[in-house]
């Protein structure tokens, strides 16, 4: 089920995955499929021991339910993420409602995926998650400006006309992928394939929320930026 080269962290060890699932047969059926890509694994079955483990493991990524049994998952990662900021989350759900992902998303999570789902699904997106970390390339240019706003790629840090905005690890990859080719009209597929790393048709929805969430930090308040071609996808430039 292997898919590519093997992932590593910049300090050359695996990737640390947290399973969380009140579902325990499941949470070992995921982290085992995990554990044969040779990342490192640990499972949680409630909210409360996923927090403890979240403090002692330091995952790279948590796969994370959000419905369990003591603690609602939205708090474990609002939890977690007081810890570390920059932990990725991919959301377990068995209700595909709207609302469910808007509040997954506003939660700061970083993806999701509704059950039944396959296992092969859950690890194409968890590797696409770890791609944003792992084996990163060095592009010799850690600072990205445009239109008043810029970006350090190094520090993970945003600022427009001098004000800090702070975006979860999703959104900074998208805003990345944005300001890496301004003035370009970029596709909900050539989104999915460089911010997610996959190509889910039926996930393009995924590419609206994140970008709609994006302009409420980026553009609130300023002029437009970030700019909705009909038909096309969606372009950073400085005029409609």
């Amino acid at each position: 089920m292997s898919h590519g080269p093997q992932l590593l962290r910049p300090d050359g060890t695996a990737p640390r995955v947290l399973v969380v699932d009140d579902e325990q047969s499941l949470a070992e059926v995921l982290a085992s499929v995990l554990q044969r890509e040779g990342w490192l694994t640990r499972t949680a079955y409630d909210g409360s021991t996923a927090i403890s483990e979240a403090r002692d493991f330091r995952p790279d990524a948590v796969v994370l339910d959000m419905m369990l049994p003591d603690v609602d998952g939205l708090e474990v990662l609002a939890r977690i993420r007081a810890v570390d900021p920059g932990v990725l989350v991919l959301f377990l759900t068995a209700r595909d409602t709207v609302e469910d992902r808007v509040a997954g998303i506003t939660a700061g999570g970083d993806d999701y995926v509704t059950k039944p789902f396959s296992l092969e699904e859950v690890l194409a997106r968890v590797r696409g998650l770890l791609r944003r970390t792992a084996n990163a390339p060095d592009d010799g240019l850690p600072t990205l400006s445009f239109g008043g706003l810029t970006m350090d790629e190094d520090a993970h840090e945003v600022f427009r006309d001098g004000d800090r905005i702070e975006l979860t690890a999703t959104e900074f990859e998208l805003l990345r992928f944005l300001m890496r080719n301004p003035r370009r009209v970029l596709s909900k597929a050539q989104i999915l394939d460089r911010v997610w790393n996959y190509d889910f048709g039926g996930q393009a929805h995924i590419v609206e929320l994140y970008i709609s969430y994006l302009r409420k930090k980026v553009d609130a308040g300023r002029e437009p930026l970030i700019h909705t071609v009909r038909g096309a996808g969606y372009v950073l430039r400085t005029q409609a």
